[in-house]
């Protein structure tokens, strides 16, 4: 089986997975805001609403915010562009892309995340991740760390670890995961 059809039926089994994790655990999203060790504070932290059974972000986001930490959402470009983040407040003005997806108006200021918040289905603890197939956080995040620093922090619920996430060149790894448990610092191979 090649590395690509491992991935396509690793998401179909996960997305399952990743469903009864979200019915069986109602207070992730609380647990993994109150889990995150917040030293030190990110400057702007990038995040997105959740779709499907995603683990929310944005009680995490929150609390970042009291903090003093800049709050910012994506917007979905065409495929094979990185992301765009941008300030997102109570006062900023959403719409739903193409793909379902709520994100700021195309106007709203450009920032730049030193913490991005990354969906996913599946992760382990080297910092591979499995996400939807698109390839937009890895793009992104290479693009990202070409320009600076930024910290990549995959949010999951503790059930959706494996031993081994199958990767290819172009996939980019994660600093650290977010559970309802714990903090991981990735170790890299």
């Amino acid at each position: 089986m090649s590395i690509v059809d491992e991935k396509k039926a690793l998401r179909e089994r996960l997305a399952e997975l990743r469903e009864r994790a979200a019915a069986t655990t109602p207070t992730a999203a609380e647990d993994l805001a109150r889990a995150y060790p917040v030293n030190p504070i990110p400057l702007v932290v990038a995040g997105t609403f959740p779709m499907r059974s995603e683990l929310d972000p944005r009680p995490l986001m929150r609390r970042l915010e009291a903090l003093g930490a800049t709050l910012a959402l994506p917007r979905t470009p065409r495929r094979g562009q990185p992301l765009t983040f941008h300030r997102w407040d109570a006062d900023t003005q959403l719409v739903t892309s193409r793909f379902g997806v709520t994100e700021p108006e195309a106007e709203t200021p450009m920032v730049t995340p030193d913490l991005v918040l990354v969906p996913l289905l599946a992760f382990d603890r080297t910092g591979a991740r499995l996400g939807y197939g698109g390839g937009y956080y890895d793009v992104t995040l290479a693009a990202l760390r070409a320009s600076g620093p930024v910290f990549a922090l995959g949010l999951a619920y503790a059930a959706q670890e494996l031993e081994h996430v199958p990767t290819e060149p172009h996939d980019v790894r994660l600093d650290a995961v977010l559970t309802e448990a714990q903090f991981i610092r990735c170790v890299r191979p």
